[in-house]
């Protein structure tokens, strides 16, 4: 029977612009119409919520902010809203018109997809869900209905009615907003959802795209919200044998139960997709999934659906159903989502309210811990520094898998911040634990060190998260020897945790180092230790002109300046060398001068009085006899 002939808006002009020419898809809380706008002469799709609806005002202001949301976004990912308004009791959205097919009709189809064409989809769905993470929204109800394919291969997001602002209060009536199938576990305990929520949801339908099958399934509502609280997404390999490993990896990233371990929003997951895509063959991305593996998809599991709240205990009567009032979900063109309403009261009154369930329906719940001792519990780790955490896991039988470090504003640095699995979390006995360490906050002020020793100083930078660089000294009046007279960078400058900052130490005031040269070794230690310096004498002793036993020369030299306590170095002279005398008789002055020069002594001339002549007659020590190096010879010009 053709419906359409029985929908009182087809054929009529909405708000005397736009022609509703057919209906598309019927949903909870609206209907999807194709309708031409006459102003503009173009194709689009009505929105338009259903008229028992529109006395409700929490559900025309969803309305709304949908469309104040989307047309924020303005993505080529994201079906777009041109328009909002309303005509008595018709509220709508006038939107984008794709041409095409939902995701859920592809895997309907097809079953599990091609790793290439699941990596295709996928990208495209987290570039739009990225612009609107960052643009501050959450969408809330991720799953294959809300992902259209146009018949020009074009992948967009619908369906943005359960959008929130990002931070804002999700849900306040102890039920919970989605689907089913595609809630996070902290949707599900909390009530909260965030971007990582959208992170978690985008996994599962990518394991649903590689697999043909939901990750989570039962007889049941509350079996499936089970499974998401107490067990992680399986690897998609399991199911279809040889897809690649990156592929698994992939889907554990975005579906850690941990939302502190989950790409923060979508654009990180798409930089992740990425990069596993690249690591990736030609044949691991094109290889065939075997259709037999395509399940029989349930319905009922995506649409909207009333679970029993349980009451806890002192709170009234022992049950008692709430119901709201939204109808089967939308067809595969426009998915609605599945409000569950459940008992508050955190996760102990999350597996009563299971338990109970379960019982009421018929099913044991004695299934669900057949191989609890298999497992344990992840110890409180947070808080914890590095080496305590360890040996908590240590003494719950666990290991430590690897150690992350983030900043942190609030943590103190070298204390855990979070860990996978998370603190109380089940985890098989024996198995590892990933811990997220703490850096400290990601921009430390350079402490005031002056005055401070250098172990001190040291210690303090450290303590604040900064690394002790180069050390350097000088002469300082004011600080003492060994103290701290500042550090480079300044006290007071921002820096990154682990960033070196040098370290100048005071040398104390200078001291003026006498001249020893020429003492004897006792007597020089005396000056020199009058003047507050110590004395080291070498053991290796030279030739010089000073005398045997005597200071050759030191180091630093007389007239430099030292620290006081600083050490002068002594060269003991074990006498001059004996060195042979050339015979420069008969020579002028200027080359006898240059002779005796180069063989090692100084010269010295004596001219007789009336003495014009220039030639050498006589010279102090004989040519061929030996005289001390460095000793002065003298020469006499001859007579007339």
């Amino acid at each position: 029977m053709d419906t359409t002939l029985q929908d009182p808006l087809v054929g009529q002009l909405l708000d005397g612009r736009y022609r509703v020419d057919a209906r598309i898809a019927v949903g909870g809380m609206a209907t999807v119409y194709r309708a031409m706008d006459t102003r503009l002469d173009r194709v689009l799709a009505l929105k338009v919520m259903h008229p028992a609806l529109a006395t409700d005002a929490s559900f025309v202001e969803r309305f709304i902010r949908e469309a104040k949301s989307v047309a924020r976004l303005a993505h080529p990912n994201v079906v777009g809203v041109f328009d909002q308004g309303a005509q008595g009791a018709y509220v709508y959205l006038a939107m984008e018109y794709v041409a095409g097919c939902t995701l859920r009709d592809v895997l309907r189809e097809r079953g599990a997809l091609q790793p290439r064409a699941a990596l295709d989809i996928l990208e495209p769905v987290l570039a739009a869900l990225g612009a609107a993470h960052r643009a501050g929204f959450v969408h809330r109800d991720m799953k294959p209905e809300n992902v259209l394919i146009g018949d020009d291969g074009r992948v967009k997001v619908a369906d943005f009615g359960l959008v929130r602002a990002v931070g804002t209060a999700t849900d306040t009536t102890g039920s919970l907003l989605g689907t089913v199938s595609y809630l996070a576990p902290e949707q599900i305990e909390q009530g909260t959802a965030d971007t990582r929520s959208d992170v978690y949801a985008c996994g599962v339908v990518l394991y649903e795209m590689l697999t043909g099958g939901k990750p989570h399934t039962g007889d049941n509502a509350a079996q499936v919200i089970y499974q998401h609280l107490n067990e992680d997404v399986p690897a998609p390999s399991a199911a279809v044998p040889g897809l690649a490993a990156g592929l698994d990896e992939l889907v554990a990233t975005a579906t850690a139960r941990n939302p502190e371990v989950r790409p923060h929003d979508a654009v990180a997951l798409l930089a992740i997709s990425r990069e596993a895509r690249s690591a990736l063959t030609e044949q691991q991305l094109d290889a065939v999934p075997p259709q037999a593996l395509a399940e029989a998809h349930d319905a009922a599991e995506d649409r909207t659906s009333v679970i029993p709240r349980v009451i806890p205990a002192g709170q009234g009567t022992a049950h008692h159903t709430s119901r709201l009032e939204m109808p089967a979900a939308l067809p595969p063109r426009q998915g609605g989502g599945r409000r569950v309403p459940f008992a508050g009261g955190g996760r102990r009154g999350i597996y009563a309210a299971l338990v109970a369930l379960l019982l009421v329906l018929g099913t044991s719940a004695g299934v669900w811990y057949i191989n609890s001792g298999q497992f344990t519990r992840v110890p409180s780790l947070l808080g914890q520094t590095q080496s305590a955490a360890e040996k908590r896991l240590s003494d719950a039988g666990l290991d430590m898998k690897s150690v992350d470090r983030a900043y942190s504003d609030t943590v103190k640095r070298g204390t855990v911040i979070s860990s996978d699995p998370g603190s109380g979390e089940r985890i098989r006995k024996n198995d590892a634990v990933k811990l997220v360490v703490s850096r400290g906050p990601e921009i430390v002020k350079v402490p005031d060190v002056e005055g401070l020793s250098l172990g001190d100083a040291r210690r303090e930078l450290k303590k604040t998260g900064l690394a002790p660089g180069m050390v350097t000294r000088e002469f300082s009046e004011d600080i003492a020897r060994g103290e701290v007279i500042r550090t480079d960078p300044a006290m007071g400058t921002e820096r990154h945790p682990d960033s070196a900052v040098a370290l100048v130490v005071s040398k104390g005031s200078p001291v003026d180092v006498p001249d020893v040269t020429g003492m004897g070794t006792e007597d020089a230690t005396a000056a020199l230790q009058e003047a507050g310096l110590k004395a080291k004498v070498l053991p290796e002793r030279v030739n010089s002109p000073e005398a045997d036993g005597d200071v050759a020369r030191q180091a630093p030299g007389s007239g430099a300046e030292a620290a006081e306590g600083d050490t002068v170095e002594l060269t003991v002279s074990k006498g001059p060398r004996m060195l042979e005398v050339p015979d420069v008789t008969g020579m002028d002055v200027d080359e006898a001068r240059s002779t005796l020069e180069d063989a090692g002594f100084e010269v010295e001339v004596d001219r007789p009085l009336l003495s014009f002549s220039d030639t050498i007659g006589k010279q102090s020590v004989e040519g061929g006899e030996k005289a001390a190096e460095g000793s002065t010879i003298t020469i006499r010009t001859k007579a007339l």
